[in-house]
C-alpha cells in the first residue's frame, strides 16, 4: 500500500497501477488498505502544504515532503485524482487479472464466451478416473493397484498441472509404476478434453491459458498491449506464487517497458500443499535488477525479536536462499506492551517432564505422543487461567481472552485445545479449523436427508430421530410406540415436500422454527459451534442444489461424497469451518489459517512435533538434476522413487521450519511454546532448531535422538543466556490437581430499569425512491431502485405520442425496422437486459463474442424467454455502437462501444438525505421541483412543459427522509481541453409502437421519446439522478464545477437504438433522449431537496 501511495504521488496514474495478491479475501484487504494509505498520505502533505508540523513520524509522507512546495502540491493534487477515480484501479488476484487479460484479448486468449468458472473439477476427475480405470483393467483380470490409488494419482497430477510426471514410461512397459504414470498424463488429457467440451474453466486454467497465450504466436502483441496498460506491477505475497505465475509475470512485465515489483516472504511459504513453490520466488529474486529489505517490524516488541533472533538467527528454512535475518521493532514497540503478567518474558518454553504419570514412557523411555498432548492441553489451560486470572494487561487494556490465539497444524488438535479451555470454563471458538464436511453436523445433515430420502423406512427413521433436527433422547427412542413412530414419519414426508417444492433453504427454516433447533443446539456446552456448521453446511447443500439442480437423491449422493473427501479437502475457502461467534474468546486456529494475522499473546503447543507425511503415496518434489524442476513421481515403488521421497520429506520439513516461524511472528507480545520428549519429536522444527542446526545455520531433515528432559533444560536456558536478559524464560510444567478453572472476568453491577418507548413518531419520514413517488400515477415500476427486483419499464403504448417536427420524416424512419423487435416485453426482459449491459465490455475487441458470452452466463444465473439469443446480441451490439449526440463531444459520434471500463460506473447506488435526513428540519414538495424548472428552463427545452407535469395528485405529494436509488451508468469522458465531464445513462427497453405496428425508428424519434419520458415521469427521474450524481462529484471530484464537468442524463431506448446509421432528426439519434440541465438549475435542484420548505 504505501509503494502505491509512493508511485501515485510520484506520477503514475492510479489506472495504470496494477496490484495483485493471492486470495479474494487478502484482495479485499489489500484494496482497503491501498484507499486508506492514498487518504494518509494526501493528508499528511495537506498538513505539509499548510506548515502544520507532522504528529507520528510517517516515513511515506516524510519521503514525499521532500522538495518545493510546487512539487510537494502537485503529489498531494495526484493522490487527490486517484482517490477521486480509485474505482478505476485494478486490484486483483493473479487469477482476476488472467481472466481479465483472456476475456479482453478476444478470440486470441483462449477464452470461449460461454465459459463457467468452476472452483472445485473434484466430481469431473473421478469420473475421468473411474471411466479410464474400468476401461483398462475390466478385461484385464485384477487390478496391480486399487481405485483408491488410482485417485491420489489423479489428484496429484491435476493439482500440478505443470510438473513434470515421473517415471517417465513408454507405451508398451507392463511395470505397475508405467501403468501409473501413463495414467497420470491419461488423466491430464482426458480431464482437459471434457473440460472444454463442457465449457468448464478452473482458476488453474486461466494460468496456463494466458501462460500458453503469451507464449503463442501472438504473444509479443499481447505483451506489448499490457505494457501499455500498467506502468506499474505491484504482486503481493509472492512467496505464495508458482513456475506459471512467475512465468506470466516475467514475460508480460519482466523485460522492460513497465517496472514489476514482487513484494514477499519466502519465510513465510507454507502453502507446497496447494501448489505454490517457493523455489519460483527464489528464482524470481535471482532475476531481479534491485533487492530491498525491510528492516523494521511493526508488530512485534523488541523484547520478542531479541528472543526470536537468538532462536533463528542465521538459519536456513529449508533452502540455502531462505535465510533468517535480524530486524529491529518500530519505535513504538521498543518497551514491553505486556504489563503485569504471571510470566512476561517475550517468549516462554515450557519442559514437559516425561516422567509426568499423565504423560508416561514407552519403552525406550520416551515420552507417549498422545498422552503428551493431552497433557499439553490441559497445561495450556491453566497457564491460561492463571494469565487470565491476573491484573495483567496489554496495550493498556486489560488482558481478555480475545487477545490471545492458540496456534496448532492439524483440525484434530485444535479441538483438543478448544476442549481442553472448554474445562477450563474459558470461552474459545475454532477459526477456519477444517472442512465443514469433516463435523459431525455434517454427518446429522446426511441422515437427514437419507430419511426423507425414504421416510417411512424404520431403520432411518431411528438415526434421524437422535439427530439435532428432532432432538429425541435414547430412552426416548427405546420407549416410543406405534404412535410416536407414525407421527415422526408424517412429519418426515412432510420435511421431504418442502424440499422438494421450496428447497433446502425452507427446509432449513422450516425445522428452525418448527421444532426449535436453536435452542435445543444451544443448550450443549458446544452449541455455538454446532448450530454454524449446521447452518453452513445448509448453506453449501442450498447452493449446489440450486446450481446444479439436484433432486433429493442426487443431494444425498453429493454430501454423502463431500464427506468422503473432507480430509483432503484443505484449500476450498467456502468449505472451511466458520467462526462460531463474535464473543470475547480465544481464537484456537490452524497455523495456515493464522497467516496475515497477529494476536498480542500466541501459544504455540506443539511445534515439539514435526508434521505428517503419508506413506505410501504419489510426492512432489524439485529435482536438483533438472534444475530444481517441480516433479510429481506417481511410480511409488522402486530405487528412484525412494530417492524422490526423500527429496520430498527434505522439502516438507524445510517447510516445518516455516510453519514454525509463521506460527511464532503472529506474536505481537508474548509467545509460548512447549517441550516434550517424545521419539517423534526429533524431527520436529523446534528440535532440529536447537539441537541439529550447525554453524552455518542450515538445518537437517531429520534431527539427532532426543535428549534427556535435563539436556533439553539446559539448552533452553542457554538460548535463554543468548537472547539476553528476561527476553526467554524457560520453565517446568507441572499438573495442577483438581484443574484450575477460570471465574470469568470481573463485571461491575448494572443499574436494571425498565425501558420506555417515550419517541414520537415521524409517520412521514421514509426511505423512498422515484419509483415510490410515482407509484400512483402509473402502475408499472422502473428499473433503477435497489428494493425493486425486476426492471420494467416494458409498457407498450396503445397510440402513438403527440407528433413533432420530425413526423415529416415518417416515412423514411418506418423504413428502419428495430434489430430487437423479436425480443419480448416483460418485466424479466428488462432485468435481463441491465444485467448484460452492466457485466459487458464495451470496448472488447470481438463484441460479438463479449456479447455472447455475457447473455450465455446471465441466463445460466436465471433463464429468461428473450426469444433468439443471436437476435438479442445483435441488437444490443447496434445499441452500443449507435452515435449518441452532440451531448458528450466527438462531433455526435460518441458511443457506447468507445467507452473503456476505467471511464465508467455501473449500478452507482445513491442514498440523499432530504431536508436534513435523520433529522428533517421540513418537508420536500414534489412541486417545489416544478419551480425550479420553471425558474431555470427555457420554453425550447424538452423538459419545459414538463413542470406542469409535477402537479398531477397522482404523485406523492411530499417526502421527508431519504432518497435512494441506482443510476443504471455514470460515464467518463473528455473535451477537447481534456476536461472530465460525466453523465447519467439510463436504459429503457420499452416498445412504443401500437400493437399492430412494426417497431422501427419513427416510434423512438424524438417528439415520441419526449412524450413518454413525460408520460411515465421519467424527467423526475432525470432531475433526481442528476442531483444524485452532482453530489457524487462534488464529493470525489476536485475543482467539480457542473458547468464544466456535468454532460447531463440520457435515456437510451434501446429498441430504437440501430447501430452507426440510426437516422438523425434534427441531429438528435433516434432512440436516444439526451438533455443538458443548466447549472443554476442543478444547484437549485440539489439545494431545494436538502432545504425542502418550511414544515
Amino acid at each position: 500500500a504505501a509503494l502505491a501511495a509512493r508511485y501515485v504521488a510520484e506520477g503514475t496514474p492510479l489506472d495504470q497501477l496494477l496490484l495483485v495478491t493471492f486470495g479474494g479475501m487478502a484482495t479485499g484487504e489489500l484494496r482497503e488498505r491501498v484507499r486508506e494509505r492514498l487518504v494518509s498520505a494526501e493528508q499528511g502533505l495537506d498538513r505539509t502544504l499548510a506548515g502544520v508540523p507532522q504528529g507520528d513520524r510517517d516515513e511515506v509522507v516524510s519521503l514525499l515532503a521532500r522538495g518545493s512546495l510546487q512539487e510537494i502540491g502537485e503529489r498531494r493534487d495526484r493522490l487527490s485524482r486517484a482517490l477521486a477515480d480509485f474505482d478505476s484501479a485494478t486490484i486483483a488476484t493473479t487469477h482476476g487479472f488472467c481472466q481479465e487479460v483472456l476475456g479482453g484479448l478476444g478470440v486470441a486468449g483462449d477464452l470461449e464466451a460461454d465459459t463457467t468458472f468452476v472452483e472445485d473439477v473434484g466430481d469431473l476427475i473421478e469420473e475421468v478416473v473411474d471411466d479410464l480405470y474400468v476401461r483398462r483393467f475390466h478385461p484385464h483380470g485384477t487390478p496391480p493397484f486399487g481405485r483408491d490409488q488410482a485417485m491420489k494419482i489423479a489428484r496429484i497430477a491435476v493439482g500440478n498441472p505443470a510438473a513434470r510426471i515421473e517415471p517417465a514410461a513408454t507405451p508398451r512397459d507392463p511395470s505397475p509404476p508405467a501403468m501409473r504414470s501413463r495414467l497420470a498424463h491419461a488423466v491430464r488429457g482426458e480431464l482437459e478434453r471434457r473440460k472444454r467440451r463442457g465449457s468448464i474453466l478452473t482458476y488453474d486454467d486461466l494460468l496456463t491459458r494466458l501462460g500458453s497465450t503469451l507464449e503463442g504466436a501472438g504473444g509479443a502483441a499481447c505483451v506489448e498491449r499490457l505494457r501499455a496498460r500498467y506502468r506499474v506491477v505491484l504482486v503481493d505475497e509472492f512467496q505464495d506464487t508458482d513456475p506459471v505465475q512467475w512465468e506470466i509475470m516475467r514475460r508480460a512485465f519482466g523485460g522492460g517497458g513497465a517496472t514489476l515489483v514482487l513484494i514477499g516472504d519466502p519465510k513465510q511459504a507454507i502453502y507446497a500443499f496447494r501448489g505454490a513453490d517457493v523455489y519460483a520466488y527464489l528464482d524470481a529474486a535471482r532475476a531481479g535488477d534491485e533487492r530491498a529489505t525491510l528492516e523494521v517490524n511493526w508488530r512485534s516488541d523488541q523484547g520478542l525479536i531479541d528472543a526470536y533472533d537468538a532462536l533463528f538467527g542465521g538459519s536456513r528454512l529449508g533452502h540455502e536462499g531462505i535465510v533468517y535475518r535480524p530486524v529491529r521493532a518500530a519505535e513504538a514497540n521498543q518497551r514491553p506492551r505486556l504489563i503485569g503478567a504471571p510470566a512476561p518474558a517475550p517468549l516462554r518454553v515450557r519442559v514437559v517432564n516425561r516422567d509426568e504419570p499423565s504423560v508416561g514412557l514407552t519403552p525406550q523411555k520416551f515420552a507417549r505422543a498422545v498422552p503428551a498432548r493431552q497433557y499439553v492441553a490441559k497445561d495450556l489451560a491453566a497457564d491460561l487461567v492463571a494469565l487470565l486470572s491476573s491484573p495483567a494487561s496489554v496495550s493498556g487494556e486489560q488482558i481478555r481472552p480475545g487477545h490471545i490465539a492458540v496456534l496448532v497444524r492439524t483440525h484434530r488438535n485444535a479441538e483438543l485445545i478448544r476442549d481442553a479451555l472448554d474445562a477450563a470454563a474459558i470461552p474459545a471458538v475454532i477459526n477456519g479449523a477444517g472442512s465443514v464436511f469433516a463435523t459431525e453436523p455434517a454427518r446429522q445433515w446426511l441422515q437427514l436427508l437419507a430419511a426423507l430420502e425414504r421416510p417411512a423406512s424404520p431403520t432411518r427413521a431411528h438415526s434421524v430421530a437422535l439427530t439435532p433436527f428432532l432432538g429425541w433422547t435414547p430412552e426416548r427412542v427405546a420407549s416410543a410406540g406405534e404412535d410416536d413412530w407414525e407421527s415422526l414419519q408424517r412429519r418426515l414426508h412432510q420435511w421431504a415436500r418442502v424440499l422438494r417444492l421450496k428447497g433446502v433453504a425452507s427446509l432449513t427454516e422450516t425445522i428452525t422454527l418448527g421444532e426449535g433447533l436453536p435452542g435445543r443446539v444451544l443448550s450443549a456446552i458446544d452449541g455455538e459451534r454446532r448450530l454454524t456448521d449446521l447452518r453452513h453446511v445448509a448453506q453449501l447443500l442450498h447452493g449446489a442444489a440450486t446450481s446444479e439442480q439436484m433432486g433429493l437423491t442426487a443431494m444425498t449422493g453429493w454430501l454423502r461424497q463431500r464427506i468422503a473427501e473432507a480430509d483432503e479437502d484443505k484449500s476450498n475457502e467456502e468449505r472451511s469451518r466458520r467462526l462460531e461467534s463474535d464473543a470475547e474468546a480465544v481464537q484456537v486456529l490452524t497455523i495456515h489459517r493464522s497467516k496475515g494475522l497477529e494476536f498480542p499473546i500466541v501459544y504455540c503447543p506443539f511445534l515439539y512435533e514435526p508434521g505428517w507425511i503419508r506413506p505410501g503415496e504419489p510426492v512432489f518434489f524439485h529435482d536438483p538434476d533438472a534444475g530444481d524442476e517441480r516433479t510429481i513421481d506417481v511410480g511409488l515403488e522402486g530405487h528412484d522413487f525412494e530417492v524422490h521421497r526423500d527429496q520430498h520429506e527434505v522439502e516438507q520439513r524445510g517447510e516445518d521450519l516455516r510453519l514454525a516461524y509463521v506460527a511464532l511472528t503472529r506474536a505481537q507480545n508474548q509467545a509460548v511454546v512447549w517441550w516434550a520428549g517424545s521419539w517423534e519429536g526429533r524431527n520436529s522444527p523446534l528440535s532440529r532448531l536447537l539441537f541439529a542446526r550447525d554453524e552455518e545455520g542450515n538445518i537437517p531433515a531429520a534431527g539427532p535422538r532426543p535428549p534427556s528432559d535435563a539436556d533439553a533444560f539446559s539448552r533452553f536456558e542457554a538460548l535463554a543466556a543468548q537472547a539476553g536478559l528476561g527476553r526467554v524464560s524457560v520453565e517446568r510444567s507441572s499438573t495442577i490437581e483438581p484443574p484450575a478453572r477460570w471465574s470469568g472476568a470481573p463485571r461491575e453491577h448494572a443499574q436494571l430499569s425498565t425501558a420506555r418507548f417515550d419517541r414520537r413518531l415521524d409517520w412521514e419520514w421514509r426511505r423512498t425512491s422515484y419509483s415510490a413517488i410515482t407509484a400512483g400515477a402509473h402502475e408499472a415500476r422502473v428499473a433503477s431502485e435497489p428494493e425493486e427486483s425486476v426492471e420494467d419499464d416494458e409498457a407498450i403504448v396503445e397510440t402513438p405520442p403527440i407528433g413533432g417536427r420530425d413526423d415529416e420524416d415518417e416515412a423514411a424512419l418506418r423504413a428502419v425496422g428495430s434489430l430487437l423487435s423479436g425480443m419480448p416485453v416483460g418485466v424479466h426482459v428488462g432485468t435481463f437486459v441491465h444485467r448484460v449491459l452492466e457485466a459487458a465490455d464495451f470496448a472488447a475487441p470481438d463484441l460479438d463474442a463479449e456479447l455472447a458470452g455475457v447473455v450465455a452466463r446471465t441466463q445460466a444465473r436465471s433463464r429468461v424467454d428473450v426469444g433468439s439469443a443471436d437476435g438479442v446480441t445483435a441488437g444490443l451490439r447496434a445499441a452500443i455502437e449507435t452515435p449518441l449526440g452532440r451531448s458528450l463531444g466527438g462531433g455526435g459520434g460518441f458511443r457506447l462501444r468507445d467507452l473503456a471500463r476505467s471511464d465508467r460506473l455501473d449500478e452507482l447506488d445513491f442514498e440523499l438525505p432530504l431536508v436534513g435526513g435523520d433529522e428533517p428540519t421540513g418537508r420536500l414538495p414534489i412541486a417545489a421541483v416544478g419551480g425550479v424548472l420553471r425558474r431555470h428552463l427555457p420554453a425550447d427545452d424538452p423538459l419545459f412543459g414538463y413542470a406542469d407535469r409535477l402537479d398531477d395528485p397522482e404523485l406523492r405529494q411530499s417526502v421527508r427522509g431519504y432518497l435512494t436509488g441506482s443510476l443504471d451508468l455514470v460515464v467518463r469522458v473528455r473535451d477537447g481541453e481534456g476536461v472530465p465531464r460525466f453523465a447519467v445513462v439510463d436504459y429503457k427497453t420499452n416498445w412504443l409502437a401500437p400493437p399492430d405496428e412494426e417497431l422501427s425508428a419513427w416510434h423512438y424519434r424524438p417528439s415520441a421519446l419526449a412524450a413518454e419520458m413525460a408520460r411515465f415521469h421519467y424527467g423526475l427521474q432525470a432531475l433526481l439522478y442528476t442531483a444524485a450524481l452532482h453530489r457524487y462529484l462534488r464529493w470525489r471530484l476536485p475543482g467539480y464545477d457542473p458547468e464544466r464537468n456535468l454532460a447531463g442524463v440520457l435515456y437510451l431506448f434501446l429498441r430504437g437504438m440501430t447501430g452507426p446509421e440510426t437516422p438523425t432528426v434534427d441531429g438528435r439519434p433516434c432512440g436516444v433522449f439526451a438533455w443538458e440541465p443548466p447549472k443554476a438549475l442543478v444547484e437549485e435542484l440539489s439545494d431545494v431537496l436538502d432545504r425542502g420548505a418550511p414544515a
